[in-house]
Order: C-alpha cells, then structure tokens, then sequence
C-alpha cells in the first residue's frame, strides 16, 4: 500500500486540519474533531447538517457552506460518525429554525442520526436512498444513499438559504430523492488505510456492477465492456426504476469514485447524456466530477433527478462551499 500518511491512527484528524485551514475563509472545525461547520451563520435559517464515514471526499465536509449544509460530521473511514458528533453539530449551528439532518441510507449513519434526533430538539430528517443497484447490501436494509445525496444537499440547501421552514424543505427533499436514481460500477478496488490491501479482488479484465461506494458488491461480476455498454445497462436501469417520470427536463450527475480521471468521466457522461435523451428526458443540468467517492477506487456512477421549474432554479441558485462554486 502506497499512501500519503503519517500514521493510519491520524490520518482523518490531520486530513480535517488541513481541509479547514485550506478554506478557512468559509469553515471551521468543532471541538474533538466532531464536525466542520460554516463559519458565518445565518440566523432564523434551518440549520442542515449531514455526515458519513470519511473516505467519501469531498462528500459531505466539501458540501459545507453558503448554500448547502451547515455542518458535517465525519466519521473514521467507512464508519459511521456517532450520535454525539451530530448533536454537537445541531448545538452549535442551530440559530433557532430547527435542524434538518439528511442522511445516506446506511444502517449505521441511520441509525445514529435517529439516536441524536432523539435527544435533540426541533431536528427532522431526510434519508436518500437513489441507488438502484440492490435492494439490500452488506450495509443497509433497503436501497443505498449514494451520489444523489449531493443532489438533495444542494437543493434543499438553497431552498433553506432562502427562508423555507423545516417541514416544508423535509417535503422537498424527499420530493428530490424520489426522483433522483444512481448506479454504479467499479474497475479496481479501494483500500482502506488500516486494512493496507484492496477491499476485493478484481481481475485486470473485470468489472463489478452496481458497486457501492464502500467497495460493497453490486449487481453482479462482469468482463470489462465499452464505456457505451456500461453507460447502457446503468441508464436502462435507471429509466426503467423511474417508469414514467424519466420525461422532461432532469440533471446529469457523473460522479468520479476517486481513482477515474475526468477524461474518462466526460466519455461516460457523452454516452450517458445520449442515452438518456434518446429515451425522452432532457438533459437540462450537468455535472461531472469525482464528489462522492470511494477512496482510491477507480469507477464511476451515473444519477439522474428529474427536474422541475423550483428545483431547476434551487440549483442553480448560489452556492459557496470547498467543492461546489458558483453564482456568487
């Protein structure tokens, strides 16, 4: 294993460190390492705070700022943040409109974000849920939260930005996620620092579908095909898990896994955007780059969210965090 680190016991709080000092200008850092969060509050405004296992980056720390989130708290790689971070989290940015946690379907983030909720005040709570790979995986029960959290994140963040209440952007972020659908596929496997040695073996000619974005397996082992035939069976899936709202206006999310550069992302996203309107939906937004990632791993996933006039304008409204830039 070739890494940049000092110890795999430090990695995540020097990593934090330097993150927050690079972008000083827009975040700071909890006590203990217990969350990033934005430095100038916005007070009578929804507080939206999200989180995971590190690993994920920029996902959700790059995604703290005007416009999105409020705060993230970082779990250990792969491993969830626990209950005391995200109430530390809610205490310190919660300037009196309530909370909104938004989570990935992941037991154990769900499960942890349903213990501070509890014992919070004033806290609702959005789950995503866009991969249509599995039902269930190695780590949840139902169908994981994957790149459309981002999604979700930055349109109900814009949509708080502006004054909407708490239940009113609960409602809207489910609306989101429902229309959102994710896919993936991986070329290599990740490795986790303290494990020192790929998450699986895949051969040189392989190919596993519907990974997740911890390394977990996916649909099914397959010989390495064309980028337009992996792109295919992702975007039939996806339309076909929609039905009858994959028409009109949507959004185009090609999403890096970390080890893929974005040469072959644009490609992915050419053969997707193809495919995707040779099926009736317009692509009217896009993004491509490596925002939910898994490590080292090289791949990629495709998510698609059916847009509307109010969600079109939320995300393109402005935002100001250490991944995502614009209008301001």
């Amino acid at each position: 294993m070739k890494k940049f680190l000092n110890s795999v016991d430090t990695v995540l709080t020097e990593s934090l460190d330097g993150f927050v000092a690079a972008h000083s200008d827009i975040l700071e850092l909890g006590d203990e390492h217990k969350f990033v969060r934005r430095k100038a509050l916005k007070p009578g405004k929804v507080a939206l705070i999200s989180g995971g296992g590190s690993g994920h980056e920029p996902l959700h720390g790059g995604l703290v700022g005007h416009g999105m989130l409020d705060a993230a708290c970082p779990g250990q790689v792969f491993t969830s943040p626990t209950p005391d971070q995200m109430m530390a989290a809610a205490e310190a940015v919660n300037t009196g409109a309530g909370c909104l946690f938004i989570v990935k379907n992941y037991e154990g983030d769900v499960m942890n974000f349903d213990m501070a909720a509890e014992m919070s005040e004033g806290v609702m709570q959005i789950v995503t849920n866009d991969d249509v790979a599995v039902e269930n995986s190695s780590y949840t029960t139902g169908r994981r939260g994957v790149a459309g959290t981002l999604v979700v994140e930055k349109i109900v963040g814009a949509a708080a930005e502006q004054g909407m209440a708490l239940k009113a952007l609960k409602a809207l972020g489910e609306r989101v996620n429902g229309g959102t659908r994710s896919m993936g596929v991986a070329l290599t496997s990740c490795t986790v620092p303290a494990a020192g040695k790929p998450t699986f073996d895949i051969g040189d000619g392989e190919m596993e579908f519907g990974v997740g974005i911890h390394g977990e397996p996916g649909r099914r082992r397959d010989t390495l095909k064309s980028a337009d035939a992996i792109a295919e069976e992702i975007c039939l899936a996806i339309l076909g898990d929609l039905g009858d709202r994959a028409k009109g206006p949507a959004l185009l999310l090609v999403n890096g896994f970390g080890g893929t550069p974005l040469m072959e992302l644009y490609l992915m996203y050419n053969s997707a955007r193809t495919i995707f309107e040779k099926h009736g939906v317009m692509v009217t937004r896009s993004l491509v780059g490596s925002y939910v990632t898994s490590l080292d791993m090289a791949g990629c996933s495709i998510t698609l969210t059916m847009l509307d006039a109010e969600t079109t304008a939320l995300w393109d409204a402005p935002v100001h965090t250490a991944a995502l830039r614009w209008g301001m």
